[in-house]
């Protein structure tokens, strides 16, 4: 039996998936299907996103996405995140999700319906040399950096606050380029040390800037419109999300790493919330991961169900 009232764990897991009461249907439909999907369950990906440290590096992601300033426009002119945020917050749990645990006909389908989305999100937007330039989402530079900011992001926080990755580092960016293949992204990194190469040729070059717009968005996150009862925890998780980025990205942030309450450390205070909340939603998978092991088990029994008829039928 939980120690924590139902309300509060619905609280929590609406925040995440945009409903109160259950899983979305799209989680239940994860049981359907007619293969294994893009990723085990022994693999690195299932092993980083089924774990609470994802919540940091959600934020962490969203941080880092800002600094390409065409990519902050394009968020900025047609994102409703202001006005609902935790919306943007479950669409794009869907994705991640369906991705990681979906047979691959609906991870396909569903990255296709994230494209199809962005192709209606075109402008302009000053770049960090002050030239006046067109943007599109689903330019590959913008695809690259997004995928190279979550990638960066779910990577840097499991390895501070999950159980160790199978296969290690390496393992986890190289499964989950998939999905930047599935999103349009040319070459992406198969490794930890690609991943760190290509986010350093942004920052070299000088694609990525810092300015009002990336300070009003960090003001945003550091203080989203949650409820009154959730902000405390929310603020470590933020100062969690800040420890974790690199310090030349920081700068750009305007962020510096914090020390919660001038006594506990920001990693094991971060640690000790993640901890809270995976108690208040309870042990074990979650929803998804729960859905997609009832869709391998029954596509384990068909198959040995079939490999019962063959042996009967040759006997």
């Amino acid at each position: 039996m939980s120690i924590f009232p139902d309300s509060m764990r619905n609280r929590l897991r609406s925040t995440f998936t945009g409903q109160l009461d259950g899983p979305p249907d799209w989680v239940l439909a994860l049981d359907t299907g007619d293969d294994a999907g893009f990723f085990a369950p022994d693999s690195a990906t299932w092993a980083v996103h089924g774990q609470t440290a994802t919540i940091v590096a959600g934020v962490r992601a969203l941080l880092m996405q800002s600094l390409h300033p065409g990519a902050l426009a394009g968020v900025h002119d047609w994102s409703r995140y202001k006005e609902d945020p935790l919306g943007r917050l479950a669409g794009t749990i869907r994705w991640i999700f369906t991705v990681t645990y979906a047979d691959t006909a609906t991870a396909i389908d569903a990255s296709n319906w994230v494209l199809k989305l962005h192709e209606r999100v075109v402008g302009r937007y000053i770049d960090a040399q002050g030239r006046d330039r067109p943007y599109a989402a689903n330019d590959s530079e913008l695809l690259s950096w997004v995928h190279l900011a979550f990638t960066d992001s779910f990577l840097a926080t499991a390895k501070l606050w999950s159980s160790p990755i199978p296969g290690g580092p390496d393992a986890y960016v190289r499964e989950w380029a998939k999905a930047g293949e599935l999103m349009g992204v040319p070459n992406p990194p198969r490794s930890e040390a690609e991943l760190q190469s290509q986010l350093r040729a942004f920052l070299t070059s000088g694609t990525l800037k810092s300015d009002e717009r990336v300070a009003e968005t960090v003001r945003f996150l550091r203080r989203p419109p949650l409820a009154r009862s959730m902000m405390p925890g929310y603020g470590i998780l933020f100062a969690g999300a800040v420890s974790s980025i690199a310090p030349e990205y920081r700068r750009m942030l305007g962020l510096n790493p914090a020390r919660i309450a001038h006594l506990l450390p920001t990693v094991a205070a971060t640690n000790l919330v993640l901890k809270v909340i995976g108690n208040m939603l309870g042990t074990g998978p979650g929803p998804s991961e729960l859905a997609a092991r009832r869709r391998l088990a029954r596509l384990a029994a068909a198959g040995a169900a079939d490999a019962a008829a063959v042996s009967t039928s040759a006997a």
